[in-house]
């Protein structure tokens, strides 16, 4: 009962550290849909370009509300596909506080998070640059009235008072109750899965963690990967522990840090409705970390 509680209490910490960016990122979004649309299609337009870029350098930032953020962009069609894969390589989760925890050099740490930016940026580019070779970039506009659908929170009711042009203040208070469903839902949902993870985190623990990945580099560098999608942070938490303490080496200790990007792949699987773009977006996410931590492994990087 001690440790249900105790994952349990985390859980809701870490869900209710969330809960003002999502909250923020729903009121935009919905500010955005009654916005003058060719104006809002130019802006989304213009910055989609350079979105890995910003997105990399936000996610650098140890706040993991950003990837989930940025999840949730994505799946109106505010980002670009790069910019969200860009927030989830950089993002560092608990990394950074554990790091400045264990009194490591500063040099140390911003070695590793410079990667995790430069790989965001360099990625998030190709992506960006491989879609519109492909013209699967999308048509350019957001589409946040399908979450609206998706989520039945009756936003169309702001739409109706923005479109008539009367009760302004009712339909002020009908975007702020959209924004404020949409979290609640989005925060359950967040609340559960991340408790289920702690509890199993929890159960399996860090030495036996250790045990499966010591003296097994390329193995460790699979297994770490998998381990960062967790979303949870104790899987970041874990990863640079047993870094620190020399059980991982600098390859599977990047493949683990560039996937664990906190919860945005969780919001993703929540709030975009295509499962066949989550499930490509989460491996080519995981893809990408096990390369880097492979060929930081053959080169014989070190931090």
């Amino acid at each position: 009962m001690d440790l249900f509680l105790h994952v349990l209490e985390h859980s809701a910490l870490d869900t209710l550290r969330l809960v003002p960016f999502l909250f923020v990122t729903y009121l935009a979004m919905e500010a955005l849909e009654h916005a003058s649309a060719e104006r809002v299609q130019a802006v989304v337009e213009r910055s989609g370009k350079a979105g890995p870029v910003a997105g990399a350098l936000l996610g650098a930032v140890p706040q993991c509300g950003f990837s989930a953020m940025a999840a949730t962009l994505y799946a109106g069609r505010v980002v670009t596909a790069g910019t969200l894969v860009a927030v989830i390589l950089s993002t560092s989760d608990e990394m950074v506080p554990v790091f400045l925890a264990h009194q490591e050099p500063l040099g140390r740490l911003l070695a590793i998070v410079a990667v995790k930016v430069l790989m965001g940026v360099v990625v998030g580019l190709l992506v960006d640059v491989a879609l519109r070779a492909w013209h699967r970039a999308g048509d350019g506009r957001p589409h946040i009235s399908e979450l609206c659908e998706r989520a039945h929170c009756h936003c169309e009711e702001a739409d109706h008072d923005h479109d008539h042009g009367h009760e302004h203040g009712h339909g002020r208070w009908a975007i702020v109750r959209s924004a404020a469903v949409h979290t609640v839902q989005v925060g359950v949902w967040i609340l559960v899965i991340t408790f289920a993870f702690g509890l199993v985190i929890e159960l399996v623990g860090t030495d036996a963690l250790a045990a499966l990945l010591v003296n097994h580099p390329v193995r460790a560098t699979f297994v770490s990967a998998l381990v960062g999608l967790v979303p949870n942070c104790g899987a970041s938490v874990a990863i640079t522990e047993l870094y620190l303490e020399g059980v991982l080496t600098t390859g599977p200790m990047l493949a683990g840090l560039l996937s664990s990007g906190g919860v945005g792949l969780l919001v993703l699987w929540r709030t975009n409705a295509s499962a066949g773009q989550n499930a490509v977006i989460t491996a080519f996410v995981y893809a990408v970390s096990v390369a880097v931590g492979l060929v930081a492994g053959m080169l014989g990087i070190l931090f």
